[in-house]
């Protein structure tokens, strides 16, 4: 599996599970067959699916950029050594 593809499994798998649990609460509270848009009033599965998409679509904006600001820092072990915290303490010592 290529890095680019394993990126585009991590975000839209989970998102995919997000629109599917946002899509059940949203419909168990609205009627799809009352929505109308203009004079166009589609039919059930229709908003259904464009809903699902939609949510979706957004789930998966919001994962991406979350990605996309945590890949911008640079990243560090986490670990400091012995002499890095004495370094640390006397610079704010």
């Amino acid at each position: 599996m290529t890095r680019r593809s394993v990126f585009v499994a991590q975000v839209l798998w989970p998102t995919f599970l997000v629109a599917a649990v946002l899509e059940m609460v949203v419909f168990s509270v609205v009627d799809p067959n009352h929505l109308q848009i203009g004079s166009w009033q589609p039919d059930a599965m229709t908003v259904y699916s464009l809903s699902f998409l939609v949510f979706w679509a957004l789930a998966a904006a919001g994962t991406f950029l979350s990605y996309w600001m945590t890949a911008a820092v640079p990243r560090s072990t986490g670990r400091r050594t012995r002499r890095g915290r004495r370094l640390a303490h006397h610079a704010h010592g």
